[in-house]
């Protein structure tokens, strides 16, 4: 059996956009979007009616695991993720224990590798008992450094709670640091 997928007569919604037209995919991308004649290797899906949607990536979720599995894990959370349209996700430091070093955080990579639906990445969570260790660590290859969720671990430990640990870290990670712009109204 083929594994090119051609959607005849789809609806996309993208960028603001709503199109009529066919969607043709294989080796895990979308390779044309237009009017797109089926050949006899393709398996043809009939999108009448269907509305085709991007994706959505989310990045900020709490699957908690390890440790809080009783609240939900990889494997249920990834499910309802996919469920509603999340292709991907990346989940906050704060399951027990704490994604506080690397090797905590590279076991988590493991076990979601086993478990997860979605695509996922995961934070590296820093606060100040561990903001030396995060400073020294090659943080280029993370997707981020985040005290999200961490106000459990101990009173007055949050970067937030500490301009001077923030700038500390400011100063000396190499990470990205992204704004959020608000609309104007």
């Amino acid at each position: 059996m083929t594994n090119k997928y051609l959607i005849k007569n789809t609806t996309i919604v993208n960028e603001g956009q709503i199109s009529l037209t066919d969607v043709l995919f294989y080796d895990n991308r979308i390779q044309k979007i237009g009017d797109i004649n089926a050949e006899p290797d393709f398996n043809v899906i009939d999108g009448t009616g269907k509305y085709l949607f991007p994706g959505i990536i989310d990045g900020q979720v709490h699957f908690r695991e390890p440790g809080l599995t009783h609240k939900g894990d990889l494997y249920s959370e990834s499910k309802a993720a996919i469920a509603g349209g999340v292709t991907s996700f990346i989940d906050m430091p704060n399951t027990t224990p704490n994604v506080l070093t690397v090797q905590t955080l590279a076991d988590k990579y493991e076990l979601a590798s086993q478990k997860s639906l979605a695509n996922y990445s995961f934070f590296l969570g820093v606060n100040g008992d561990n903001i030396d260790e995060i400073i020294n660590t090659d943080t280029s290859k993370l997707i981020g450094v985040s005290d999200d969720g961490l106000y459990f671990t101990k009173k007055g430990n949050l970067l937030a709670d500490n301009p001077e640990t923030m700038e500390k870290l400011f100063a000396n990670c190499n990470l990205s640091l992204l704004s959020i712009r608000k609309k104007n109204k």
